[in-house]
């Protein structure tokens, strides 16, 4: 059945253990997955259960609970919001939050369930996403989430590069070790997580640029991709074609190739621009925009050349290639591109087994 995406879970394997190696080998002791990406898929989640990760993360409750049966403790990456603090709960063992009010929510909700609730306090680092802002006076909050019975500060961290596009560096993580040392020496503790970012801190790698006191890095693309994001560049040593997007060719023609009349916007209420390129080869696939946004992947049979497509229609230039209706085409996929193809309710999985 297609379109489906193809996974190697010998290669997912690989990549995991590589990173849990590579990042030690870095003073890195603690990589927590980010596997939001996977849809709530249980059996590629198995995977970083086998390979021995003590938490794994998604931004939706949803996904947790469809994991309850692996071992590794669940952490909710999304900050919660107050209508579901119950599930957060009931569902993740840690979550990352930047707001008293619901700090304080889960911890009345914890005392309900008779149970101990675990957070990582994020701080805004500059990148102007979640956290307190790392100027800012904070001991006032975090003395409150100390005296809550039933919160357990496990740690604090940060995100960078995901929206203002703030790229890591010693400086900048540093400013989270500065915060990092006021609360434990203020108040007498010890935080077991720094948490220094994502998958674009990984680039730091190697560099001796990441101080000695982050020890812990919440890791989704490196892992999937094998890229660190701050420069989305590949990380020698990993493997990058683990996910394949596979479509079936469902037309197969030689048509002009622009437009015979005036032409306006298209579907999706957009000009596109289409080159005269005289009579071409060309065939139309069955997956479309509502299942991925076609920018996001690229044939791997270098001969092929995207050229558009519409809600449910992929349309190709073949370029004389001997393709045929019926056929199958291979793409490669970034990250965004495999988050909405999981998330697609129209596009098949297909577990690609050991040779």
């Amino acid at each position: 059945m297609y379109p489906r995406v193809s996974v190697d879970l010998e290669k997912l394997k690989f990549n995991c253990l590589k990173m849990i190696e590579y990042s030690k080998n870095n003073g890195i002791d603690y990589i927590m997955p980010v596997i939001k990406v996977l849809a709530g898929d249980k059996k590629i989640a198995s995977i970083f259960d086998e390979c021995g990760f003590d938490y794994i993360g998604d931004s939706r409750i949803k996904n947790l609970k469809l994991y309850h049966r692996l071992r590794a403790k669940k952490y909710l990456v999304r900050i919660p919001s107050l209508s579901e603090v119950k599930d957060v709960v009931k569902y993740a063992n840690l979550s990352l939050n930047s707001e008293l009010e619901t700090i304080k929510a889960l911890n009345l909700e914890a005392e309900r369930q008779n149970k101990k609730h675990e957070i990582i306090l994020m701080f805004d680092l500059g990148d102007l996403r979640e956290g307190f802002y790392y100027s800012y006076e904070h001991n006032k909050n975090i003395k409150e989430i100390l005296e809550l019975e039933n919160i357990i500060l496990k740690g604090i961290g940060t995100n960078l590069t995901c929206y203002g596009g703030l790229i890591p560096s010693f400086d900048i993580l540093n400013r989270l070790v500065e915060i990092k040392n006021n609360i434990e020496d203020y108040f007498q503790i010890s935080l077991d997580f720094i948490s220094g970012g994502n998958s674009s801190s990984l680039y730091l790698f190697g560099k001796n640029q990441i101080p000695k006191d982050i020890n812990s890095l919440r890791i989704g693309e490196g892992i999937f991709f094998g890229k660190e994001t701050a420069y989305s560049t590949d990380i020698d040593g990993f493997y990058h074609d683990i996910f394949t997007l596979q479509a079936e060719i469902i037309e197969c023609k030689t048509k002009p190739s622009f437009p015979d009349g005036e032409t306006s916007i298209n579907s999706f209420g957009e000009k596109t621009y289409i080159e005269d390129k005289g009579l071409m080869k060309r065939a139309i696939l069955a997956v479309g925009k509502q299942d991925v946004i076609l920018e996001n992947l690229k044939p791997r049979d270098n001969e092929l050349d995207i050229i558009g497509g519409s809600s449910d229609h992929l349309i190709i230039n073949l370029n004389n290639t001997s393709y045929k209706i019926g056929d199958i085409i291979e793409f490669d996929l970034n990250y965004p591109g495999l988050l909405h193809l999981m998330n697609s309710p129209y596009v098949k999985r297909h577990y690609k087994k050991k040779p």
